[in-house]
C-alpha cells in the first residue's frame, strides 16, 4: 500500500468507529478484507487510527468535518503531513481536497483542544489542578514503549546489549531501576532473544515504579488480588526472588500467566480463592484507565459518569474484601491506572473512614508527563 492508500483505509475505519464499531473490531474487519495489506501497512493504518482516537475532537475541528476523511485531514494538518500529496485522488488515495475543505478547519481551541469529553473536563481539572493542561496534552500523543528487565535473568546492561543485537535500541529510564525505554525497533520486541528468553518483559515504567514502591522483603507471603495478565505479579516475584500468589475475578485473564512465569523463571501461583492472611496484598483495581489513555484512547470517549460511579463501587467493595486478607501489621497496597481523584485519594479516605483499624501510609502519584502511564498507589497498614 502507498502512504496515501493507508490514509484512505484509516479514514474508512474511522467512519466505522464513528458509527459505533469498537476500534479493534473495525481494524480486524478491515484487515480480513484487505489481504493485500502487509504487516507494515496494517501497523501504519493502526497508528493513524489510534492517533486520531487520541485527538478525536481536535482533528475534526482541524479537518473541518466529524468524518473519517475530515479527521485524517485534521491529523495531517496538526502533524505537518503533506495533504496535497496524500489527498491526490491517484490510485487508492483519497480524493483531492475541495475548495471548501481547503478553506475549512482551524486549530482547535477551548474544550476541543483538550481532546476530552465535556462532562469530564471539570473533574479532570479538579483532580489535576495546575497539571491538568499538561496531562491532557500528553494524552494526545503516543506513549513510549517500555520494558522491564527481569532481574531473575540478568541486569540492565545485559538487557540493553542483548536487545541491540536484534536491532532494538533501549535506554534506562529514571522511573524505575528495571525500566527501559525503547527508542528504536519496538515492533521487533516479541521476536527478540531478550524477550524470548525472559530477560525482558513488556511493562510500563510507572507500573514498574508502583511495584518498586512496595515494601517487599524476601520470605513474605504476597498476593496480587487483581492480577489480570500478571505483569505486576511477575515483577514482584523477581524482586522477592520467591513466590507470589495471583488471583483475578476472571481467571481467564491469567491464562497466559503460567507460560510467562516459566519464561521469566518466576514462581507465580494462580489461586482461585485466597485463604489465610498475607504480609502484603496488592489490589490493582478495575478503574477508568484514565492514566493509560495514550495506549487505549478509545476508553477516553467510552467513559461516562454512570460507568465511573459503578467502578468506584467495585473499588470500594474490593478494598473491603481484601482488608480481611492482610495480617496485623501487614500492608494493603491499592493501585489504579487513573488520574482521577474519586478513584484515588477519595477512595482511600472513604476506606479509612469505614475501617478504624487501618492507618494511612505513603501515597504515590505518577502522571503521563513523568514518562510512563498515570498511576496512583496508596500503602495502608493494618
Amino acid at each position: 500500500m502507498t502512504p496515501a492508500a493507508r490514509v484512505q483505509a484509516a479514514a474508512e475505519i474511522l467512519d466505522r468507529i464513528g458509527a459505533g464499531a469498537p476500534a479493534e473490531q473495525a481494524l480486524t474487519n478491515w484487515a480480513r478484507g484487505a489481504r493485500y495489506a502487509g504487516s507494515k501497512d496494517r501497523a501504519a493504518v493502526r497508528d493513524h487510527v489510534f492517533d486520531v482516537l487520541r485527538r478525536w475532537r481536535s482533528t475534526a475541528v482541524a479537518g473541518g468535518a466529524a468524518t473519517g476523511r475530515g479527521r485524517m485531514l485534521g491529523l495531517l494538518r496538526q502533524t505537518g503531513g503533506d495533504v496535497a500529496a496524500l489527498f491526490s485522488g491517484e490510485g487508492h488515495a483519497p480524493a483531492p481536497q475541495s475548495d471548501e475543505e481547503a478553506a475549512a478547519g482551524a486549530p482547535a481551541t477551548g474544550p476541543d483542544a483538550l481532546d476530552l469529553p465535556d462532562w469530564l473536563i471539570p473533574l479532570f481539572e479538579s483532580s489535576l489542578g495546575s497539571e491538568a493542561l499538561a496531562v491532557a496534552e500528553a494524552m494526545r500523543h503516543r506513549a513510549p514503549a517500555f520494558l522491564r528487565v527481569n532481574l531473575l535473568r540478568g541486569d540492565v546492561p545485559r538487557a540493553i546489549a542483548s536487545l541491540a543485537e536484534d536491532g532494538i535500541a533501549a535506554r534506562a529510564h529514571p522511573l524505575a531501576a528495571t525500566a527501559l525505554e525503547v527508542t528504536e525497533g519496538a515492533r521487533g520486541i516479541a521476536r527478540s532473544r531478550a524477550y524470548e528468553t525472559g530477560l525482558v518483559e513488556l511493562q510500563d515504567a510507572a507500573s514498574q515504579a508502583v511495584v518498586a514502591a512496595l515494601p517487599l522483603v524476601h520470605g513474605m507471603r504476597v498476593l496480587d488480588f487483581c492480577a489480570g495478565g500478571g505483569g505486576k505479579a511477575l515483577a514482584m516475584a523477581a524482586l522477592l526472588r520467591g513466590p507470589v500468589e495471583a488471583h483475578d475475578a476472571d481467571p481467564r485473564r491469567m491464562s497466559d500467566l503460567p507460560a510467562r512465569a516459566r519464561r521469566a523463571g518466576a514462581v507465580v501461583e494462580p489461586v482461585s480463592a485466597p485463604r489465610g492472611q498475607y504480609d502484603l496484598v496488592l489490589c490493582d483495581v478495575p478503574c477508568s484507565g484514565s492514566g493509560a489513555w495514550r495506549r487505549s484512547p478509545e476508553g477516553k470517549w467510552a467513559l461516562d459518569a454512570a460507568r465511573l460511579d459503578a467502578l468506584r463501587a467495585t473499588q470500594a467493595a474490593i478494598l473491603d474484601e481484601v482488608s480481611t486478607l492482610v495480617r496485623p501489621g501487614g500492608t494493603l497496597a491499592y493501585a489504579t491506572c487513573s488520574v482521577l481523584t474519586p478513584e484515588n485519594d477519595a477512595q482511600i479516605d472513604a476506606f479509612l473512614g469505614r475501617h478504624g483499624s487501618w492507618s494511612d501510609g505513603a501515597r504515590h502519584r505518577f502522571l503521563p508527563g513523568d514518562g510512563g502511564d498515570g498511576f496512583f498507589l496508596a500503602r495502608l497498614t493494618r
